[in-house]
């Protein structure tokens, strides 16, 4: 367990080493700034949305979901691909470091940074409260559903780094193979029927952040988004044992 957190350690260190980390958290809270503005004047317009304003900056805009699949493919781009272009690769599979604890490792120090990119909008929440009463059961589901959908897409991003060594490459590949994850459940469960629409709403991310975001923390979601982790990080963990039996 130790070896993982120095991984993981040193993966988050790496990032706010480099200065594309700082260009990433800018970019993000100045795009998410700018949704915040956006969804607050609707909100000021006769013909206001329905939900709330957490709800909707929380997973209910198309802007969310680009800059989601966007940003989360920019974090993971680097975690193998990078390794693997230098030789630092081959160092870190020679240390006294299994397959699972580099994999394991790597995503943490990824999903601390994606932590860290979230962290600054709970601002939000500060100023909406000033003004009116919050129901933070909503917006604590709603960060909770940020977390565990951010996990499942990171992972899935980890796993392609490991097959590339442009991070180019992978981040391209990882926003394509993201983007298919959360649309092909939404554009095709309308279209099916019994069984198979029953996994494609298991599946649905969209439909999980209108649940997520007005407080009602279903278990299976949580089941699906710790399984998908769970399954892209075993699938990474023997994508490199394989690369490295080369």
């Amino acid at each position: 367990m130790s070896r993982i957190w120095q991984i993981a350690l040193r993966e988050l260190r790496a990032y706010f080493f480099s200065p594309i980390a700082y260009i990433v958290l800018t970019s993000f809270l100045v795009l998410n700034g700018l949704i915040f503005w956006l969804i607050l004047g609707a909100f000021n317009r006769p013909d206001a949305p329905t939900g709330s304003i957490m709800q909707l900056f929380l997973g209910r805009t198309v802007f969310f979901w680009f800059f989601q699949l966007l940003f989360t493919a920019a974090i993971t781009m680097r975690l193998f691909a990078e390794e693997r272009r230098s030789g630092t690769l081959e160092i870190l599979m020679t240390a006294p470091v299994t397959d699972t604890e580099a994999v394991v490792g790597k995503f943490l120090g990824a999903f601390f940074f994606y932590v860290a990119l979230w962290a600054p909008t709970l601002i939000y929440v500060l100023i909406l409260r000033r003004f009116s009463p919050l129901d933070m059961g909503p917006i604590a589901s709603g960060y909770l559903y940020i977390l565990l959908s951010g996990g499942m897409f990171l992972a899935l991003g980890l796993l392609v780094s490991i097959m590339t060594r442009s991070q180019i490459v992978a981040a391209i590949v990882s926003f394509v193979f993201m983007f298919l994850l959360f649309l092909v459940p939404v554009f095709l469960e309308q279209y099916a029927s019994g069984v198979v629409r029953d996994a494609l709403a298991y599946a649905n991310t969209w439909s999980h952040s209108g649940d997520f975001g007005k407080g009602l923390v279903d278990s299976r979601a949580l089941v699906y988004y710790t399984t998908a982790i769970g399954f892209f990080l075993f699938l990474s963990v023997r994508t490199l044992a394989a690369k490295r039996g080369r």
